[in-house]
C-alpha cells in the first residue's frame, strides 16, 4: 500500500554484489499464504538463492517460515536454544513472553540458525543440497535484518562465492548524461571487467565502475585504472571527485586550501548553506551565511546599492555580483557564493521567466555570474541552484580566481 519503503532490498542487494553473488530479481508480496506460496515456487524455479525478510513474527500472519518449510518438505520442530534465547531476551526487559512467541523458536528440520540479538525471531537458511537451492529467512525490521545479515549471513553466503565485487564512482558536473554517455559509449559498450555504467541524478552524473575480482584489493586496482583512463577523455575536465559528493568535495578542497567559504541566498532560502553544513567537519571552512530573501535585506545586510535594485531589479546579474561582494565583505571569507532568482510557481513575467537564476562565486581576484534558466517545481529549481552554486565554487578554487 505504499506505507513502507523496503530498505531491506537495497540494503541487501548491495551486499550481494560486494560479494560477487548476481542477483536477478526482487519481490514484495503480502501475507497471504497463497500469494505467498506462488512466489517462492517461481522463484525456486528461476533462482538458486533465495532472501526473505519479514514473516517471521508471532502473529496469526506472520506466514513466511511455515510456507517455506512446507515447499522444502519440512517438518517444524523446537529449537530449544532460540526458546531460551528468546526467553532470556523478554525476561532481560522485565516484560511477560506471550505464548505466541514460542511459534518463533519453531524451525525447519535441518536449519541453519542466525542468532537474533536484537529482537526476538531468528533468521535461518533452509538447504535443499539434492536440487542446489537455499531459502535464506531474515526479520523484516531493518533493525534485526541489517547485523543478523551482517554478523551471519555474510560468513554462512562467502563460502558459496570465490569472487568479490568491488565498485568505485566518478562523480561529474557540468556534463548531461546524454554527452557523458556519446563520449564514453564504445567503452561502456566494451569493457567486461571492470564495467561501466552511468547514473543521473539531480544536477550531476556518476559514473559507476564495478570490477568482479578474487579480492578487494585486485578489485581496487582495475576500477584504478579504468578510472585514469576515463579521466583522459572528454569527459575528464567535468570530474570533480570520486566516491565523494559535491558538499564534501568542496569542504575537502576548501580544507587542503585553507580557504572559507560564506553564502548570500535569496531564492535558494538557505539551502546551500544546509548542503554544506550537512557534511562533518564543515565548520572548519563556513563560520555563517546570509538568506536575504527581501530586497531590504539585501541592502541593509549585504550592501547592494538601492539603484541596482531599482534599475536592474532583484534578480540579476549586477544584484548577484553585489551580494557576493557583501557578504564575502560581511563573513571575511576567502570565497563566496550569491544566489537570486525566481522559483516560483509564481513571480515570474516574460523578461525574468520561472527558473531564472542569477549565481555569483568569487573571490578577492575576480567574481563568475552565471545566468541559468532551470525548469520544473519550486523544490528542483532550489536543488539546480544549489547544486551550480557548489559545482561553480569548485572550479574557481581549482582555477585559482
Amino acid at each position: 500500500m505504499g506505507d513502507i519503503v523496503n530498505t531491506n532490498a537495497a540494503y541487501i542487494s548491495g551486499r550481494l554484489a560486494s560479494m560477487g553473488i548476481n542477483q536477478y530479481y526482487q519481490a514484495v508480496v503480502g501475507d497471504n499464504p497463497t500469494r505467498l506460496e506462488r512466489c517462492i515456487k517461481a522463484s525456486l524455479e528461476r533462482c538458486d538463492l533465495i532472501i526473505m525478510t519479514g514473516g517471521l513474527g508471532p502473529t496469526y500472519d506472520d506466514l513466511t517460515k511455515e510456507t517455506a518449510a512446507r515447499l522444502m518438505n519440512r517438518r517444524l520442530i523446537m529449537h530449544e536454544r532460540s526458546l531460551e534465547r528468546m526467553k532470556a531476551y523478554f525476561i532481560h526487559r522485565n516484560v511477560t513472553m506471550a505464548d505466541t512467541n514460542i511459534k518463533q523458536a519453531m524451525m525447519p528440520e535441518g536449519s541453519v540458525i542466525f542468532d537474533n540479538n536484537n529482537g526476538t525471531a531468528p533468521g535461518l537458511a533452509l538447504e535443499d543440497t539434492e536440487r542446489g537451492k537455499i531459502i535464506i529467512m531474515l526479520p523484516g525490521p531493518p533493525s534485526e535484518m541489517v547485523p543478523m545479515f551482517r554478523d551471519s549471513v555474510e560468513p554462512y553466503l562467502r563460502v558459496f562465492s570465490s569472487v568479490t565485487l568491488v565498485s568505485r564512482n566518478i562523480n561529474i558536473i557540468g556534463m548531461g548524461e546524454s554527452a557523458v554517455e556519446a563520449v564514453l559509449a564504445p567503452l561502456m559498450m566494451t569493457a567486461e571487467n571492470p564495467t561501466v555504467a552511468p547514473y543521473c541524478k539531480e544536477g550531476e552524473v556518476r559514473l559507476r565502475v564495478t570490477a568482479r575480482a578474487e579480492s578487494e584489493a585486485e578489485g581496487l586496482t582495475l576500477c584504478d585504472a579504468m578510472i585514469e583512463r576515463i579521466k583522459r577523455t572528454e569527459v575528464g575536465p567535468y570530474i570533480y571527485g570520486v566516491d565523494t559528493n559535491l558538499p564534501s568535495a568542496l569542504i575537502d578542497l576548501l580544507r587542503e586550501k585553507g580557504m572559507k567559504i560564506t553564502t548570500a541566498e535569496s531564492c535558494t532560502g538557505g539551502l546551500i548553506a544546509e548542503t554544506i553544513t550537512s557534511v562533518n567537519g564543515a565548520s572548519d571552512v563556513f563560520d555563517g551565511g546570509i538568506v536575504s530573501y527581501a530586497n531590504a535585506v539585501k541592502s541593509s545586510l549585504l550592501g547592494v546599492k538601492s539603484e541596482t535594485l531599482e534599475r536592474f531589479g532583484a534578480v540579476s546579474e549586477e544584484t548577484a555580483r553585489e551580494m557576493e561582494a557583501g557578504v564575502r565583505a560581511l563573513m571575511s571569507a576567502d570565497i563566496a557564493a550569491a544566489v537570486t532568482g525566481i522559483a516560483g510557481p509564481g513571480g515570474g513575467t516574460p523578461e525574468k521567466p520561472v527558473g531564472l537564476v542569477y549565481i555569483a562565486v568569487g573571490t578577492k581576484e575576480s567574481t563568475s555570474v552565471r545566468r541559468c534558466q532551470f525548469t520544473g517545481s519550486r523544490d528542483r529549481i532550489r536543488q539546480l541552484s544549489a547544486v551550480t552554486a557548489l559545482a561553480m565554487a569548485i572550479g574557481k578554487i581549482n582555477a585559482g580566481l
